[in-house]
């Protein structure tokens, strides 16, 4: 570790904290149909879109019509996506001739980017076509985190509305997320990538002679755009297989800064917005303070982890100190012009956030390390989370936090004004079981059966943590792997595109039922029985049942993967 590290660290938590409250603030005035800075610009654009579409932005949905909308608009951005694929041979925009997918793998990747996962069972260069990544990828890349954004928003709205039966109209929050919120940070974003070196172009490969005098193709295309929103959106989804660890689509120090900051950007926000819309701003910080403390013990602990290094070097008599020559840690798999610092801050944004992006390679780091990334994310995306499903999730474990509250005082929990009543727990405990019963169910059938253990890199404890990481990545939908499972065959593609189904809408129609309740309630009076929600009590409460009900639920499975790992490691008998 170094003290430039720990600054680099420092600035990057102090940029995300300072943005937080303008751009919550920003986020509230949106949907709420407040004027904002860009609704000159574009509220004729908006209010176009509704005309072309029938939509009526004055009518607003239960939370019933709000989920069904929801899932027809997945599933027609799954099929439409899958078509693509299907047929991207025949279409324009592939000046290198890329084939059509095979079934199984596009219905992955549909069903991967429409529910914001970004799991990709392929190379990005060398298997989709230009017209793929633009007019599927990107766009749903776009409208899935517009669609989260709008879930979130929902549920907030359930805890600040009086006796309503409305939640909102989904097609607006929709337009809106993607009219003012996604499409302006995706075009700052790309016109500085592109000032950074990114390529933004149709042409094909380019075709060059090297200094030894050999022939090489280097991939390019509209790459700057699909960084942008893949960073914004919490998709993740790389256009080169190395995703942020290829110097086109991270180039530089700056960039890759930049890059992790715009992971985390709109989901610290939303508390800030939360806390607005519920009339509490204390509500929010609140909650950004208990996912600050995550953040930091988990980049942390990352950090102090790799930059130890391998001690099986040490047995070696390698030198691995730090000198002109070389740096110190574990630099395996990472981009040198990164180092650990930077690898570390983007492994544990990435995670924390849901995004899936990567800068190194996961599957090379310490085991401590990589149970780090497994708890970022089995975890229910609560430290930052995707726009909007951080939001909601932590708002999840508000309402179990009370609860629990609630059976020790003997007392009908309350929060931000609302009781917590038995249809709210239920849905709930039903969000929250989803994820858990999918990864370790799909885990466990795929580490005993043979075309689960076909996909294998490595054996031992460390191929089940890559069977294992690539579950809990796709239910939490976040998309990053390990990178030593052959995951391109049937059984991965569909399994995998199951267990992110059930990651997206097992969590989230529940989530809208809560919202329902919520806003057809009254808001109570605050009472000397209240249990105060603004103070260190309830934020230590609510961070000790994250890491509770987390621990109980996930330990005995990582105890088989990257904790074994790390006790086999410091006994010499990893093999």
């Amino acid at each position: 570790m170094t003290v430039i590290g720990w600054l680099q660290i420092g600035l990057f938590v102090a940029v995300v904290g300072l943005s937080t409250r303008p751009l919550g603030g920003y986020l509230a005035r949106v949907y709420a149909g407040e004027r904002t800075m860009l609704r000159p610009l574009l509220g004729a654009v908006e209010r176009q879109i509704y005309r072309a579409a029938g939509i009526r932005p004055e009518v607003e949905q239960s939370w019933y019509q709000y989920a069904v909308a929801f899932l027809l608009f997945h599933a027609f951005g799954i099929v439409l996506l899958y078509a693509l694929l299907r047929l991207q041979s025949a279409l324009p925009l592939n000046p290198q001739d890329q084939s059509a997918l095979a079934p199984d793998l596009a219905l992955n990747t549909a069903v991967s980017f429409v529910t914001n996962t970004s799991w990709q069972s392929y190379g990005g260069e060398t298997t989709v076509s230009y017209a793929s990544q633009m007019v599927g990828i990107a766009v749903q890349s776009f409208l899935s985190a517009a669609a989260g954004l709008s879930v979130a928003i929902a549920f907030i709205r359930g805890f600040a509305r009086r006796r309503s039966a409305t939640i909102g109209n989904f097609w607006v929050d929709l337009t809106r997320g993607t009219l003012y919120v996604l499409l302006p940070l995706c075009v700052a974003a790309a016109a500085f990538l592109v000032a950074n070196g990114v390529p933004q172009t149709l042409l094909s490969c380019a075709d060059v002679t090297t200094l030894e005098g050999g022939h090489q193709l280097i991939a390019r295309g509209p790459v700057a755009t699909q960084e942008a929103i893949k960073l914004v959106s919490g998709d993740g989804g790389g256009f080169f297989n190395a995703n942020s660890g290829h110097p086109f689509e991270n180039p530089t120090p700056l960039a890759d800064f930049v890059e992790a900051i715009l992971i985390l950007l709109l989901g610290a926000a939303l508390t800030n917005c939360f806390g607005r819309m519920v009339g509490s701003e204390r509500q929010g910080w609140v909650l950004l303070c208990v996912m600050a403390i995550l953040f930091g013990l988990g980049i942390g602990g990352i950090y102090l982890s790799e930059s130890f290094g391998n001690p099986a070097l040490a047995a070696l008599r390698i030198d691995r100190s730090a000198n002109l020559q070389q740096p110190a840690g574990n630099m395996e798999g990472k981009e040198v012009r990164f180092g650990i610092a930077g690898s570390a801050l983007f492994a544990e944004a990435s995670t924390a956030s849901s995004d899936g992006a990567v800068n190194s390679m996961h599957d090379s780091f310490m085991p401590l390390s990589g149970a780090i990334l497994f708890a970022n994310m089995m975890v229910d995306e609560v430290i930052i989370g995707a726009p909007g499903s951080g939001l909601y999730g932590m708002l999840l474990f508000c309402i179990v936090t009370v609860f629990l509250a609630g059976l020790m005082i003997g007392r009908t929990p309350e929060y931000a004004g609302k009781k917590i009543s038995p249809p709210e727990i239920k849905m709930t405990i039903l969000a929250l079981i989803g994820v858990p019963a999918a990864t370790l169910g799909l885990t466990a059938i795929a580490a005993a059966v043979e075309p689960g253990l076909a996909g294998l890199g490595n054996a031992g404890p460390h191929g089940y943590s890559e069977i294992l990481y690539a579950f809990t990545s796709a239910t939490a939908t976040n998309g990053s792997a390990f990178a030593g499972l052959n995951a391109n065959s049937p059984f991965y593609n569909l399994t995998l595109a199951l267990a992110m189904f059930i990651g997206r809408f097992f969590v989230i129609v529940p989530v809208l039922a809560v919202a329902g309740s919520l806003a057809a309630q009254p808001v109570v009076p605050r009472s000397a029985g209240t249990l105060p929600t603004t103070g260190v009590l309830f934020a230590s409460s609510l961070l000790g049942a994250i890491l509770i009900v987390g621990g109980l639920t996930y330990l005995p499975a990582l105890a088989l993967g990257p904790i074994i790992e790390h006790f086999q490691l410091w006994a010499g008998t990893l093999y």
